[in-house]
Formats: C-alpha cells, structure tokens, sequence
C-alpha cells in the first residue's frame, strides 16, 4: 500500500500488519487493502496489508518493508476465527520476522465474536429481508449462517455461538450454523433441514470476509435450493466486506495486542489440551519447526530399508543446566526428578543430561528440551513431572513455563 508524500513516520514510530487470507479472486484481496487503508486513517500510523497465500505481498516481505519505518509492529488478523492460521502460520511468521529484522513485533487476536460484528450481521439479515418483502415481525424468517469450515473445532464451535447470540432478543424464527465444506452441517444440509420447517423466507449470511470464491459458491447453493423448493423463498446477503465498523474490531484488536491482553480460547484449543478426537493434532510455531526439523532430517531415509531410522536414538534431548547459579537453585534436584519420571512413564522417549550454563543466568533453573527448541525457566521439582508427562510424552508444550523459544 503506497504511503501519501505529505506523511513522514519516524523510525521509531509504530506499524500495523493487517494480515488477510488471500483469495484468487483479487477483487477480494482488493478489499483487505482498502481496510487497511481504511485502518490507516483509523489509527493515524502506517497500516499494509499481507496474505498468507493466493496474493502478494507475503508477511515476510511486508515485515521488510515495515522494518524501515517502524520499531514496532501489531499483527492485526482478518481471520474471522482462530484456527491453525491463526494458531500456527502467523505466529511462525512473526517469529521469523522478530529473528531477522530485530523489531518488536505485537501479534493479536482474530476477530472473532465482537458487538460491532453482530450488527453488521443483522444489518446484513435485514437488506435480505426488504428484497425479499418480508418482516421478520410478522413472517417466519429463518436464518443460516454459512461460515468456511475449520478442522478446528474451537473454531466451528464459535461459528455456533454467533448464530446463537444473532439468534437471541431477535425475531428470527431460528438461526442455524453451517459450512461450506471440512466439517458440518454443510450448507445444503441445513437449507433442506429448514424445508422442512416451511419458513416463509430463509435468509443465508455468508460469513466471509471479503467476496471470494466461497462466497459465490454460498450463493449459488441458495439459488439452487430456492429454484428446488418454490414454497421457500430464499437469498444470500453480502460478506462482511468493508464495512466501518470493522475498523471498531481491528481497533479493539490492536490495542489489545500492543497492551498485551489478547486472550484465546486456550481452555479449548486442540493445540493444547485433549479433546477427543484430536489427540494426535500438534500446533503453533513450536510444532511446525519440529515437523520441518523432522522433514529435513528423513527425506533421504524413508526409501532405505536397511537405513536405521533416527528414531531408534531418542526422540528429544533434554538439557538440564547445572552451572553454578542454576545448581543453588535446585537445578540438580529438578535433574534427578525428570530423570525419574521419564523412567516412570511408559511412553516417553527421551535422553535427559547436564549442560553447562545455558546463558539464562537468573532466569534458572533452566531446561532446554529439542529438537522442539522450547526452553523452560524457572523450573522446580514440581515441575518436572508436568514436562515429562505434558511435553515428552504428549508434545504438549508447558506454556507457563517457556522462557523462549528457539
């Protein structure tokens, strides 16, 4: 996005990376560059707009351009919910970003479920609404909110509660949640479903950001179904698009994450606790450097049968530092207790050692776990337990307990 001539930002101003999915419909990446535009006005600091694919420019290369005008950057994502672009491409990005350009890089939330966003939906409801010639007041009107799909179900379990919290203190006769494709109800299983209902009117809001290649595809499903059933009338709504008052969103975000009080739904990310179903799925930037390491490691083993694997040595290394500030505070106790409940565990497969200083001196003791990179600090014997049975056993990464990660 070109800056005017007539604004200079100093080197240690402030950025915003307003960071969007990407679409080959470039109408819809049109649109991320308008809102950020928009935000730029908003905020009064520079805002680009980067995609994560299908479009240019990529993060990384609106961190370089960034880095030249900013000491400080605030990711603000366009995804609507957090689910692994959010959860892992992102945060991978800026970790890069951080590692290369030396700037402080703030990453916020998604959107996700805001006041600001559930009147645009209603707004979206009602336009519907007058080109069909209906009233909600007096005629049965159904509503279907047709969202992506994630295989993440914190996000589609979002995608649920804004259908519930559009639904409440309004006279829609329902709402209903669904899809477009990974998970379901799909779109066309809740369009019969409601037939069934007889609605005077079903009204499909296509909860997508910017008009892409789903989007249509959630009109042409609606039209298809209001040809096959002529007792239900039937339309599709608009995205969210650029409405202003996702710029009252992308504000809340940006603050929230440059005040460092972003919260996610860490109670019911798949990433870190056990939900059944998911137990096997591993995420964040901890994990993706873990699968490229794991990558890099065997692509020129898995076609040797007579090739011992790497996986007959153990599979993580675990260093405990043992130098003289780390042992006075109990690093060597912490030592024998992970030693001890790595034996204990039936699953977990790992060599645990001494190290000299690890360069934390202070922030001890410290344990270094790889070839995930996650050091831990201020580790106690209580803790030790956590890290065998959390992460070497399960690769669920103890996040209270990172110091940093590498």
């Amino acid at each position: 996005m070109s800056k005017t001539d007539d604004i200079a930002f100093a080197f240690d101003d402030e950025a915003v990376l307003l960071v969007g999915h990407g679409s080959r419909r470039e109408r819809s990446n049109e649109q991320v560059r308008e809102l950020a535009a928009a935000l730029e006005s908003r905020l009064g600091i520079p805002v680009d707009a980067a995609f994560l694919e299908l479009a240019e420019p990529a993060i990384d290369e609106a961190f370089e351009t960034l880095a030249a005008l900013a000491s400080e950057v605030t990711v603000v994502h366009c995804s609507l919910f957090a689910a692994s672009h959010v959860k892992n491409d992102v945060p991978l990005a800026v970790e890069q970003a951080r590692a290369t350009h030396g700037i402080e890089i703030n990453n916020g939330a998604h959107l996700g479920i805001h006041p600001a966003i559930l009147d645009l939906l209603e707004d979206r409801a009602a336009a519907v609404e007058r080109r069909l010639g209906v009233d909600r007041d007096e005629d049965d009107v159904a509503v279907v909110l047709c969202a992506r799909g994630s295989s993440d179900p914190d996000a589609n379990g979002d995608v649920h509660k804004l259908a519930r919290l559009l639904y409440e203190g309004r006279e829609f006769s329902r709402v209903e949640a669904s899809f477009v494709g990974v998970t379901e109800p799909t779109l066309e299983e809740s369009l019969h479903g409601l037939s069934k209902h007889r609605p005077d009117a079903v009204v499909v809001l296509p909860y997508m950001l910017g008009d892409g290649v789903l989007t249509q595809r959630v009109r042409d499903w609606t039209d298809e179904f209001d040809a096959d059933y002529p007792y239900v009338e039937a339309v599709a709504g608009d995205p969210l698009g650029t409405d202003s008052r996702l710029l009252d969103v992308f504000a809340d975000r940006w603050q929230e994450a440059r005040s460092n009080s972003v919260e996610m739904s860490c109670d019911t990310c798949k990433y870190k606790v056990d939900l059944e179903g998911y137990e096997e799925d591993r995420g964040g930037a901890r994990a993706m450097l873990r699968a490229l390491a794991h990558q890099e490691s065997h692509a020129d083993r898995e076609d040797v049968d007579d090739e011992p694997h790497s996986h007959d040595a153990p599979g993580k290394h675990v260093a405990v530092c043992t130098n003289r500030t780390c042992s006075g505070m109990g690093s060597s106790a912490v030592l024998e207790r992970l030693r001890q409940a790595a034996r204990d565990s039936e699953h977990c497969d790992a060599r645990i050692t001494r190290s000299s200083c690890l360069g934390r001196c202070g922030d001890g003791p410290m344990v270094a776990v790889y070839p995930d990179g996650i050091w831990y600090g201020d580790v106690d014997e209580t803790d030790a337990d956590r890290i065998v049975s959390d992460h070497l056993d399960r690769d669920r990464i103890v996040s209270d307990l990172v110091d940093q990660t590498l």
